[in-house]
């Protein structure tokens, strides 16, 4: 059976609303043309996506990476 659709953010969305049962071994195909394309870095399921929200919060207590967990999650502090 060949399937065909689109990768978005690393997921591959078949055409038609098509599912596969989930445990299913799959064989994906990329076309050549397609590896030379360039990857942006909003398409990168990476933390180079994070980049454009590095320094947006200016509020944070001056040891919020340090305690990250006691202001995240309310563990002890350390």
């Amino acid at each position: 059976m060949t399937l065909e659709g689109v990768a978005q953010k690393g997921t591959i969305i078949l055409e038609n609303g098509a599912q596969i049962p989930d445990g299913t071994r799959v064989q994906v195909i990329v076309p050549e043309k397609a590896l030379q394309q360039p990857i942006s870095a909003e398409s990168r399921p990476t933390l180079a996506g994070l980049l454009k929200y590095a320094g947006c919060l200016k509020d944070l207590p001056a040891d919020f990476a340090e305690q990250h967990d006691h202001y995240i999650h309310g563990t002890p502090r350390r």
